[in-house]
C-alpha cells in the first residue's frame, strides 16, 4: 500500500461526514483498508490517511476517534514510523491496533521488546477488565495475532485490559485519557469478537452516531454535484459495470441531460452484453448513451499481439484516441467524470491538481480500462462522486436509487474484457468462440441460481488445440478453461467448490454447442499463487 502523504484534495467532504469521523492513521498495514471498512459497517465514517498526517491537519477534519494501524516494522527500529505525538494530548480517543499499540506505549514512556515468541494466528482472548472497548467481548473469545514484537512496561496511568497465552499485555487502557491498544487484530474475520470491540470504541468510547448510510451519501453526494458543476456539462465513459452505472444514475439524477454517457464498443464484452447495456439505458433507464462502435479498430491494433501487457497497453492506448476523437466531437465538456472508489484513493498517491483553482484534473481515464493516460492538453476537471465509497457501499448505493441487480451484482469484469481471457492472439474466430462458451457459462450458473455464490465464473480459451473425438471421427480443436472462484474484495481468492452437475452441464454443452472445442477442464488454483483472471 502506498502511504498518503497530505491530505487529499477532496470536493466531497461534507459537514454531515465530518462531525462523525473516525480517522485511521496507516503505519503500512495490510489490513488498515480492512479498519476502515469495519468501522463503515458500524454506520460510522471513516478515513485511511497516512501516518505523517499533523496534528493541524487531524484538527482540521474534527474526527471523533483515532485509530493508529498495525505495521511491519518494529518501534525501536531506527526508521520507524512514528506519529505527531501531540496526538495523546488532542483530547480525542485513539485505539492502536498491534504495532499502533507498541508505538502508543514508546511514545508514551513504556516500553517494547522482541518477544520470547512470536504470536501468529488465532489466540484465545483472557479478558481482566470487561469494561469499555471489551463491554460485551466474550472471556476467551478468539482473536488473530500476527506480531513478534511485545510491551515489556506500561506507560502510567495504563491498566492491563486482557491477556493471551503467550501474550501478558495483549490490551491496555488509560481509561481517563481515553486511550487504547490491542495486541491483535479486531478488524479480521478470524476474530470473533473483533465486531463488538470496533463497536465499543465506536460508539461507547467515541460517542459516535450511525449517520454514514446510504440515503445521507445519496443526499448529499447530489447536493453537492448540483453545486459544484451548476449548469456545466460532464463527459462519463460508461462501461456498463456497477460502478460507472451507478455513476451514470447519480449524476444524471443530479444534473439530467447535462450529463453525457460515452459507451466505447471495443468487440470484447461479452454476449449480447453491448446491446443489452445501450437498450437498457435509452428504453428503461432514459439516460441518454452514445454508442460507440469501433470493434473493427480496437481488433486491428492487437493483431498479431501475444504478450498480454502489450495487448492491455495497445486496448488503453487506442481506447484512449476513441475517446479523445468523439469527446471532440460531442462537446465541450466542462468536467469528466470517473467512477474512483475509495481503494483508489488509498493506494495512490498520484493526485493531479490544477495550480489555479486547486481543482483535480484528468491525466488518465481509469472508469474503463484501468490503464493509460488523457492527453495533457485535453484537459478536464474531474467529478469522483463515488470516491469516498467501498465496492460493497457501491453496490447499495446502486441498489437504493434503482439501478438493477442485474448490474449492481454483476461480476467484475477486466477493462480489455474477453482480449485477455483469450491468452495469445486475438482473433475474430476465437472470440466468436470465447462468447458462446462464456454465455453458456453464465446461461448454466443463473438457470441453477448460483450467480451470487460466485465471486467471478468465466471462461478462458487457450492457445493450443487437443486431440479428442465426436461422431467416430477424429477433432483437433481448442480447450476452454472454467474459473470460478469465491472472495472477499478480489485481493485473494480461493476456486470455488463448484457442484459437479454444474460442470457436468456446462461441459457438456460447450463441447456440444460451440463449434471448434472438444475440451472442458476446470482451474483449482487459488489467488495467489495464481490470479483470478489468466492475464
Amino acid at each position: 500500500m502506498t502511504l498518503q502523504t497530505q491530505l487529499p484534495p477532496d470536493a466531497y467532504t461534507t459537514e454531515h461526514i465530518t462531525r462523525q469521523m473516525i480517522v485511521i492513521l496507516d503505519f503500512g498495514s495490510q489490513y488498515s483498508e480492512l479498519i476502515a471498512r469495519r468501522i463503515r459497517e458500524t454506520q460510522v465514517y471513516s478515513e485511511v490517511l497516512s501516518y505523517r498526517t499533523t496534528v493541524e491537519q487531524l484538527q482540521q477534519l474534527n474526527p471523533k476517534g483515532i485509530i493508529l494501524s498495525g505495521g511491519p516494522s518494529s518501534v525501536y527500529d531506527d526508521n520507524a514510523p512514528h506519529c505527531d505525538p501531540k496526538i495523546w494530548d488532542l483530547g480525542i480517543p485513539v485505539l492502536g491496533v498491534c504495532y499502533g499499540m507498541q508505538l502508543m506505549v514508546e511514545q508514551l514512556g513504556g516500553s517494547v521488546e522482541r518477544a520470547l515468541r512470536g504470536e501468529y494466528g488465532k489466540a484465545s482472548l483472557y479478558i481482566d477488565d470487561p469494561t469499555d472497548l471489551l463491554t460485551n467481548v466474550d472471556d476467551g473469545t478468539t482473536m488473530w495475532m500476527s506480531h513478534g514484537d511485545s510491551v515489556k512496561a506500561l506507560p502510567d496511568g495504563f491498566e492491563l485490559l486482557a491477556h493471551t497465552d503467550n501474550t501478558p499485555c495483549a490490551a491496555i487502557a488509560h481509561h481517563e485519557r481515553k486511550l487504547y491498544g490491542v495486541q491483535f487484530h479486531p478488524e479480521v474475520v478470524h476474530s470473533i469478537g473483533g465486531l463488538a470491540l470496533i463497536r465499543n470504541f465506536v460508539y461507547h468510547v467515541c460517542c459516535c452516531e450511525p449517520t454514514w448510510t446510504t440515503e445521507a451519501f445519496v443526499e448529499d453526494a447530489i447536493r453537492e454535484i448540483r453545486a459544484r458543476i451548476g449548469e456545466k456539462r460532464v463527459l462519463l465513459a460508461l462501461s456498463g459495470g456497477v460502478d460507472s452505472s451507478t455513476l451514470a444514475f447519480l449524476l444524471h439524477q443530479a444534473i439530467g441531460d447535462q450529463l453525457t454517457c460515452m459507451f466505447i464498443d471495443q468487440g470484447f464484452m461479452r454476449k449480447y452484453e453491448p446491446e443489452r447495456l445501450v437498450k437498457l439505458f435509452h428504453e428503461q433507464f432514459h439516460i441518454p448513451v452514445v454508442h460507440v462502435q469501433a470493434r473493427d479498430r480496437f481488433l486491428a491494433v492487437i493483431e498479431g499481439i501475444s504478450d498480454p501487457e502489450e495487448k492491455r497497453k495497445r486496448i488503453g492506448h487506442e481506447f484512449i484516441q476513441v475517446f479523445e476523437e468523439e469527446s471532440k466531437r460531442l462537446g465541450p465538456f466542462d468536467y469528466l467524470a470517473q467512477g474512483t472508489l475509495y481503494p483508489d484513493v488509498i493506494e495512490s498517491a498520484d493526485t493531479n491538481v490544477d495550480p489555479k483553482t486547486g481543482e483535480r484534473v484528468a491525466v488518465k481515464i481509469k472508469s474503463h480500462h484501468n490503464v493509460g493516460g488523457l492527453p495533457k492538453d485535453l484537459r478536464f476537471k474531474l467529478v469522483e462522486p463515488l470516491r469516498k465509497l467501498f465496492k460493497d457501499e457501491v453496490r447499495k448505493v446502486g441498489l437504493s436509487i434503482g439501478l438493477p441487480e442485474e448490474i449492481v451484482k454483476r461480476h467484475p469484469f477486466p477493462g480489455p474484457g474477453l482480449a485477455i481471457r483469450i491468452l495469445g492472439e486475438v482473433t475474430a474466430e476465437k472470440l466468436s468462440i470465447l462468447r458462446d462458451a462464456d454465455f453458456i457459462v453464465r446461461q448454466e450458473i443463473n438457470q441453477r441460481g448460483l450467480y451470487n455464490d460466485f465471486w467471478q465464473a468465466f471462461a478462458v480459451l487457450l492457445p493450443i488445440r487437443s486431440v479428442g473425438v465426436m461422431g467416430d471421427q477424429r477433432t483437433y480443436a481448442y480447450p476452454i478453461v472454467l474459473r470460478c472462484v469465491s472472495s472477499e474484495d478480489g485481493m485473494t481468492a480461493d476456486w470455488s467448490r463448484a457442484p459437479y452437475d454444474l460442470l457436468e452441464a456446462i461441459s457438456t454443452r460447450i463441447v456440444n454447442e460451440v463449434k471448434g472445442v472438444n475440451r472442458v477442464v476446470y482451474d483449482i488454483t487459488s489467488k495467489p499463487p495464481g490470479t483470478i483472471e489468466w492475464e
